[in-house]
């Protein structure tokens, strides 16, 4: 009979890797599941020899289950190796590239909430699984179910202890100009959310001469009872504290996991994840002139396509998850690609978004020009015209995220806070236009049953206001009692 998990349900791939509430879905019998199939799809490679690396961030049990992969994939003679202590996705990947292993698997959730955890696949190339390759693990899994699966040979093996973090410092140190940093006099702040990138960029700044302190820098399986996500909100309220004092002239926040970031001026200003995007994009294809064009995910700024477009850069439009920038990142010359939720890669680097390494570059920026983010922003937007964005999650029962988006596909929304609807798009979603004011995009999440609700204006006020129209026209379609606002990331 085919294989069923006992009071488990079965595992589904979504943006990137698989995601599960521990207790429920997410367990270790289903990580052996996952890990299986992972094993499979390395044994059917070329070169399976080249072995596999096995990471884990700072959540309940993460080292438990990352232990248990691990033993799976070399249970099926399959060189693996384990990560001492827990480290960042990008710390993974990194070694995965210089080491030319097969494969790596991660063990996390990223920026969920406690409660859950999760596995990512990384390619022999250091980033996230393309999609071909899910969706071969994914077929891996199939077999893995089915009772006639043929399985792989068991011979022992033994895990391998291996330290992820001490290269993956080597490597982040020769990015950036310490010269120029350690003159400009900053001072600097990393919070990295109780997370697994705690311990690292405050280091490499320390033994670099540069000022830096570093807050929620110890391990915390219920991340302080906050989400580990760097956006507006109650999440980042410790960074925002810590700043208002003025003794620093900037904070970087790095979600749970390490690929994630945002920045904070003093005061307590937030600059989300559009905002530094834009801003590193103007200072490396502009002040430095690193050649190379631009990708982004759907729900990003149209920000970035006008300093683009000034600097001669094409840009190339992806839908959402990093694997998409990663796989066009390896196929052209692109200097960097980036997504909304504040993963951004560059191509001097790693084809795989870094929060240490977006921290590195906004201070050398900082020095480069002698200005703080914020100011730096305004220069930019002085130029390029004001770009508020905002996003609005709902959380829905089964059915009503596809009403929602049938909604937003029909003429039934012609205008959005008194605009006329002048286009759409559905690349990824559905995106409605709203001529040279805006726009307004839904989405339903691929890990969460949520309904992502996006908007993008040149006033916060406006913003907001769409946001809200847009919220409303959802909710007049399904019982108000089932759905509630799980959060706003807005720079209003």
């Amino acid at each position: 009979m085919p294989y069923t998990a006992p009071s488990m349900r079965r595992i589904h791939f979504g943006t990137d890797g698989w995601r599960g509430v521990m207790g429920e879905d997410f367990s270790v019998q289903n990580v052996r599941l996952a890990a299986r199939a992972f094993a499979r799809y390395v044994a059917r490679g070329e070169r399976p020899e080249a072995g596999v690396l096995v990471g884990y961030d700072n959540r309940f049990a993460s080292d438990r289950f990352a232990r248990a992969a691990a033993e799976t994939i070399a249970s099926a003679g399959i060189p693996t190796w384990l990560a001492e202590t827990a480290c960042p996705s990008p710390a993974l990947s990194l070694l995965v590239r210089q080491r030319q292993a097969a494969g790596g698997l991660m063990i996390t959730a990223s920026h969920n909430p406690y409660r859950w955890n999760g596995v990512k696949f990384k390619a022999s190339y250091g980033s996230s699984a393309s999609p071909a390759i899910v969706a071969e693990i994914e077929r891996e899994l199939d077999c893995v179910y089915a009772s006639a699966a043929p399985a792989l040979p068991r011979r022992p093996g033994a895990v391998q202890p291996l330290d992820f973090r001490t290269p993956y410092l080597d490597t982040l140190e020769k990015l950036v100009d310490w010269n120029r940093l350690r003159a400009s006099g900053c001072r600097f702040l990393f919070d990295p959310m109780h997370g697994s990138a705690m311990g690292l960029v405050a280091a490499l700044f320390r033994r670099n001469g540069v000022a830096c302190d570093e807050i929620r820098g110890r391990r915390d399986p219920v991340f302080g009872g906050l989400n580990p996500e760097p956006i507006e909100g109650p999440n980042i309220a410790p960074a925002r504290e810590a700043m208002r004092g003025g003794r620093y002239d900037a904070a970087f926040l790095a979600d749970g996991d390490g690929d994630r970031a945002s920045a904070m001026d003093p005061g307590g200003r937030f600059l989300n994840a559009h905002q530094c995007f834009s801003i590193l994009l103007w200072h490396l294809a502009g002040t430095r002139g690193l050649a190379g064009d631009v990708a982004k995910t759907f729900s990003v700024t149209k920000l970035v396509d006008k300093i683009a477009a000034k600097y001669g850069r094409r840009v190339f439009e992806t839908p959402i998850g990093f694997k998409y920038i990663c796989s066009l990142m390896l196929e052209r010359d692109l200097l960097m690609g980036g997504e909304e939720s504040g993963g951004i890669g560059f191509r001097f680097h790693l084809p795989e978004r870094d929060a240490s390494v977006c921290a590195l570059l906004l201070a050398e920026v900082m020095a480069w020009h002698g200005k703080r983010l914020g100011e730096l922003l305004a220069e930019i937007e002085t130029e390029f015209g004001p770009h508020h964005y905002g996003r609005f999650d709902l959380e829905l029962l089964p059915g009503q995220k596809e009403a929602a988006l049938e909604l937003f596909r029909s003429d039934r929304i012609e205008r959005v806070f008194g605009r006329p609807v002048t286009g759409r798009e559905d690349l990824d979603g559905i995106k409605a236009y709203l001529g040279d004011f805006g726009w307004v995009m839904a989405r339903a999440s691929g890990t969460e049953p949520m309904l992502r609700i996006y908007a993008e204006t040149s006033e916060a006020e406006t913003t907001r206001h769409a946001l809200e129209a847009a919220v409303a026209a959802v909710r007049a379609l399904e019982d108000p009692r089932h759905s509630r606002p799980q959060g706003r990331d807005s720079d209003s």
